[in-house]
């Protein structure tokens, strides 16, 4: 599920292979929709973040300006070491 709040991006749920497409295109119209980069994706909310989450957060990076148009912030340490595990860390930034 995806929540645009005080210029945030709110991921909560799951991110599964039945609703992927849905929540990426989700998440893409909020990002096409905003005007200042970054943006802040919040990912308090995400019950479980595996690779498929991971696949969708950098789906959306790439529509941002310069590819660097997210943030990212309360990033599971499962997360987190999934995107070390990709070697992402220097990608993606982490606040």
């Amino acid at each position: 599920m995806i929540q645009y709040i005080d210029q945030l991006l709110i991921v909560s749920k799951t991110i599964n292979f039945a609703n992927a497409e849905q929540i990426y295109q989700a998440g893409l119209k909020h990002i096409r929709q905003h005007k200042d980069f970054p943006l802040v994706v919040d990912l308090a909310q995400l019950e479980q973040g595996n690779t498929l989450s991971l696949a969708v957060l950098v789906q959306w990076l790439r529509q941002t300006p310069e590819n660097k148009g997210l943030h990212f912030k309360n990033v599971s340490e499962k997360m987190l070491k999934i995107i070390q595990a990709c070697h992402l860390q220097d990608d993606l930034k982490l606040i």
